[in-house]
């Protein structure tokens, strides 16, 4: 083989590999109800969401798609969330509703389990607004333990694991 000959094999070898490392894998999903009289099925990807108060820059541009650059301000701007409803606000003050809820796929607010409103729960995978509700009502848990347990009558082992996550300081 010829100089030329061995240079584009190696180039061709050396695009084969940069593609397949490029490539993302599908997300692995498990579709679930956790209440039978619910109209929507949550979805659960295998994807590990950002946590608000304490994302980089660069984590925000690695793990969100096509994040504008001019966005990390914004985002590290209003911290600590203490509520999704506040990144609601704050994020929507420079992108539309559908932009935010294209964020909310990749990012949470901590949950604090004495503490959290009825719509930073609901960043919990499979859980209601009316579950979100009984797990207010049944305010205050002892520990991180006890509001695991209650919220295990209402999802799932894979959701709970995924809930336990999203647990802030308390």
């Amino acid at each position: 083989m010829n100089k030329r000959t061995i240079f584009i094999t190696l180039v061709l070898l050396i695009t084969t590999l940069l593609a397949a490392c490029a490539s993302p894998a599908a997300p692995t999903a498990v579709s679930s109800s956790s209440n039978t009289t619910s109209n929507q099925a949550s979805t659960i990807t295998s994807r590990t969401k950002l946590n608000l108060n304490t994302v980089s820059g660069d984590e925000l541009t690695a793990g969100i798609p096509n994040f504008p650059g001019r966005m990390i301000r914004e985002f590290q701007e209003y911290r600590p969330y203490v509520s999704i409803q506040q990144f609601r606000r704050e994020i929507g003050k420079y992108v539309g509703d559908a932009q935010v809820a294209e964020y909310e796929k990749y990012v949470y607010v901590p949950i604090s389990y004495n503490s959290s409103d009825t719509e930073t729960l609901q960043q919990i995978p499979g859980l209601d607004a009316t579950e979100a509700d009984t797990l207010i009502s049944a305010r205050p848990f002892a520990t991180q333990d006890d509001f695991l347990s209650k919220l295990s009558e209402y999802i799932s082992a894979d959701e709970l694991e995924i809930a336990k996550a999203y647990l802030g300081d308390n």
